[in-house]
């Protein structure tokens, strides 16, 4: 799963490249599970890799900018429903794994709030429910909207399949005139059985888990679909709440919504001591097997609203909550063969066949070895015997190898040294500072490997990219097989192509002979020329014409450039406003501008890793050509100004010194807020130092560059105003 070398003892570039590939695993991985219905990862796979990067970000924090996962909520919503904005964001937990990590997570509210060690810290502690997260609108005591978490800011309307529920009222009463509910949509284990014995007899496609039955129970066009499924709901928060809210702890207002009709959890306990809470943790470990529904842990929050509100949030995850996980399951099977797969940056991926075992209830066949280090780590040999590990989704992490049952001749693993798509050297790139490998082996065909060229177009057609329906994966692939796509700007050129009648591809006459067959129980999806879709070819080409004026943050972020995600996109046209000002500056840093770095590194999110990247990006010719020629076929929209009236929004502040009123964490997450770029040096571009007691060096160079200075109280009149 991920480079054994601890954290600290990477280089500076080795760190980087784990951290984009794990980052590039989380994030596929998001998307599998919210969007998609169909895990990626193991739970153990997922929070073994988002453990390594935060270890990483740790150590070598110019990492952690804001297109980072633990920067992240969910994933985007998927396009099958009307979208939904969220009236406060539902965002996702933190994660421990141990009773070290519950105190640590106690001791940081006692840091953040300023607590003495003798002072009560209540958390309520309930079980994590493994279903598909729901928020739940009413006004004026009816039932009005029901939406999934999406990306935890937009999330897709369901309304209708949430009314078919019966533990979802349709009307409450002394309720808030607006009052939103958040819960948990799941499947209780003997529903869930019983109806997957129904599909099979009946020939249709049975769930792995629960959690996937619900999620796709739930997320029905057809809402008759959703009323036949033996759906439940349990209610744990809310969202947006009119009025004085519900209550003044977490307790209390659980307690209001179960007076409002709702299912609660009857193991929701409020306990005094953080020794309480591990004691109920445990005794819900123990009865988990004997529980109804799945759960994979025990959720954590700071009983007291008031003190919720000052801890706030950083990036995807609240301060005053945490989720403390149980561990996997494991089994042993058969790695059949390793198989190598190449992706849009040229990783080599090796892929671990496996001989189907089922773990906890789930079939499992595959897993990713992510690197050569890794096969070596494992001794890893086709034939082996191993050992998985997984916790409730399909594709397992590999442990180890039973050594002693290795068969006969099995031969170690050779991890190839030419690409097997191009037959390129494939190398692991030297770090001239350390004289150490990069973990990664990378095809060094670039541009002229097939497969490289294939997923960068995928990627940039892809839903969160360009998104242009009608031109999946394998419709890419047919296309670029044929020369019909070889580059973005190649796609906006398609129809006024497909018109001069200009395809001469052996077989075939045109574009518009083209027509997507769906699969079959023999046969995959696949393009075929023998019959005419006329619909079809206009829904693609109306597609391709309005990805013309897709956002500009949204073309940078499909252009694939390394360690450039949505996040980082956004950041990047918020401070380059198009696409001329965004490709000249990205040459101007290939040609060693270090004005134009400075620039760079000055947006808060965008460190060295983010400019190397975009250096070595511009330095390649052909990158350029390409964007220069989709620079003629697109006009996209730049980004909306943000909309504040927050007497900071926008402002750079930077706060020094020791703060009596607040705690240092606690006036940064407020100016955030408020919509302030919280940085940690002074530079020009500084609008305020808040300097407390003992401001120290700060206080001189704000005086030299001519920033306003504050005192605390000065700036809580300023952000209050």
């Amino acid at each position: 799963m991920t480079d054994r070398t601890p954290a600290e003892k990477l280089s500076e570039k080795d760190a980087g490249t784990e951290h984009a590939r794990l980052a590039a695993l989380i994030a596929d991985a998001d998307r599998a599970y919210y969007q998609d219905d169909d895990p990626s990862l193991t739970d153990a796979e997922y929070d073994a890799a988002r453990q390594r990067l935060e270890a990483i970000e740790a150590v070598f924090p110019a990492l952690k900018n804001a297109e980072s996962p633990t920067q992240k909520v969910g994933a985007a919503p998927s396009g099958r429903f009307a979208k939904v904005t969220h009236a406060r964001p539902m965002l996702s937990l933190d994660n421990a794994f141990s009773d070290e990590d519950v105190h640590e997570f106690v001791a940081r509210i006692r840091r953040f709030l300023g607590l003495a060690e003798d002072e009560e810290v209540a958390l309520t502690a309930e079980p994590k429910i493994d279903g598909l997260s729901a928020s739940l609108r009413y006004e004026k005591g009816k039932f009005v909207l029901g939406a999934t978490r999406g990306d935890g800011t937009v999330g897709e309307d369901i309304t209708r399949n949430l009314a078919t529920l019966d533990d979802i009222p349709k009307e409450i009463k002394g309720a808030p005139d607006v009052l939103e509910v958040r819960g948990e949509v799941y499947l209780g284990k003997e529903d869930f059985a019983e109806m997957n014995r129904r599909f099979e007899l009946e020939g249709q496609k049975v769930f792995a888990n629960p959690r996937n039955a619900a999620a796709g129970s739930l997320r029905q066009k057809d809402v008759e679909v959703t009323a036949s499924r033996p759906l439940k709901f349990f209610a744990y928060a809310w969202g947006e709440v009119s009025g004085e809210g519900l209550a003044e702890t977490q307790s209390g207002a659980v307690e209001r919504l179960a007076e409002f009709g709702f299912s609660v959890n009857d193991l929701f306990v409020r306990t005094a001591t953080v020794e309480e809470a591990l004691a109920h943790y445990h005794a819900i470990e123990e009865q988990r097997a004997e529980l109804d529904y799945d759960i994979d842990g025990v959720v954590y929050k700071v009983d007291r609203l008031d003190w919720q509100e000052r801890l706030g949030f950083v990036s995807r995850a609240p301060r005053w909550a945490i989720a403390h996980k149980f561990s996997a399951e494991k089994a042993q099977t058969i790695l059949e063969r390793i198989d190598i797969q190449v992706g849009r940056t040229g990783a080599l991926t090796p892929t671990a066949r496996l001989h189907p075992v089922t773990v906890g209830g789930v079939v499992v066949s595959n897993a990713t070895l992510h690197n050569a280090d890794e096969i070596e780590r494992l001794d890893a040999r086709e034939g082996d015997t191993v050992i998985i590990q997984r916790a409730g989704d399909v594709i397992p992490q590999v442990l180890e190898v039973v050594k002693a049952k290795r068969p006969k001749g099995a031969k170690p693993y050779q991890f190839p040294e030419t690409c097997p798509v191009c037959g390129s050297d494939a190398v692991r790139e030297l770090n001239e500072k350390t004289g150490e490998r990069d973990v990664v082996t990378r095809c060094t065909g670039g541009l002229i490997c097939p497969a490289q060229l294939v997923e960068r177009l995928k990627h940039f057609v892809s839903r969160r990219a360009m998104d242009i329906d009608g031109l999946g994966a394998r419709q890419i692939e047919d296309f670029f097989g044929r020369r019909m796509i070889r580059s973005p700007a190649d796609i906006f050129t398609l129809e006024q192509r497909y018109l001069d009648d200009e395809f001469d591809v052996p077989g075939t006459s045109d574009l518009q002979s083209y027509k997507r067959l769906a699969p079959t129980k023999t046969q995959p999806a696949r393009w075929t020329n023998e019959v005419t879709n006329r619909k079809s070819l206009d829904n693609l080409f109306a597609s391709i014409r309005a990805a013309r004026t897709r956002r500009l943050d949204r073309l940078i972020f499909a252009l694939g450039i390394r360690h450039v995600g949505e996040i980082t996109a956004r950041l990047l046209a918020s401070r380059y406003e198009s696409l001329e000002a965004f490709e000249a500056a990205g040459q101007a840093l290939a040609a060693g501008n270090e004005e134009v770095k400075a620039e760079l590194l000055s947006i808060d999110g965008v460190g060295e890793t983010v400019t190397d990247a975009l250096a070595e990006f511009f330095h390649e010719p052909k990158n350029v050509t390409a964007l220069t020629a989709l620079a003629k076929e697109v006009d996209p929209e730049p980004m909306p100004k943000a909309a504040s009236d927050s007497p900071v929004s926008g402002k750079t502040v930077v706060f020094t010194g020791t703060l009596e009123k607040m705690t240092r964490d606690e006036a940064k997450a407020k100016a955030a807020s408020l919509g302030a770029k919280v940085s940690g040096s002074i530079s020009g571009k500084t609008d305020y130092l808040v300097a407390g007691a003992k401001a120290g060096s700060k206080l001189k160079k704000a005086a030299e560059h001519g920033v306003n200075v504050l005192t605390e109280d000065e700036w809580l009149t300023l952000v209050s105003g």
